[in-house]
């Protein structure tokens, strides 16, 4: 799914995309991927390329939040959530920020 992902992004000219690898982070999930588009209507046409590559891979349902407004796309394919700016808003939540290779474990419940 990852190179199919992958694909669809780079065709669909989405830009500075960064993989953050989760394992032993979080149970959210394996990866995730952060990339921005120019405008809304850019990450609204990523966005769908990206479910469209989930559903050809065999992820028939993936989950998607942000799709009307475009200024920040989820992808929740299971073990990989994509995640689609605008420029502004991929600064403001810095996502590779939180997520970086400083960040202490998530504490499980029992």
């Amino acid at each position: 799914m990852l190179a199919a992902i992958h694909r669809s992004l780079e065709d669909s000219k989405a830009e500075d995309s960064a993989f953050i690898d989760l394992k032993g982070k979080t149970a959210l999930a394996d990866a995730m991927i952060v990339a921005t588009g120019r405008s809304t209507v850019h990450v609204g046409a990523i966005a769908d390329r990206v479910i469209k590559a989930c559903k050809a891979v065999g992820h028939s349902a993936p989950r998607v939040e942000g799709l009307p407004q475009c200024d920040w796309v989820l992808v929740d394919a299971g073990d990989l959530i994509v995640h689609i700016f605008r420029p502004e808003v991929r600064q403001f939540y810095n996502l590779e920020k939180m997520w970086g290779g400083d960040r202490p474990r998530e504490m499980r419940s029992v």
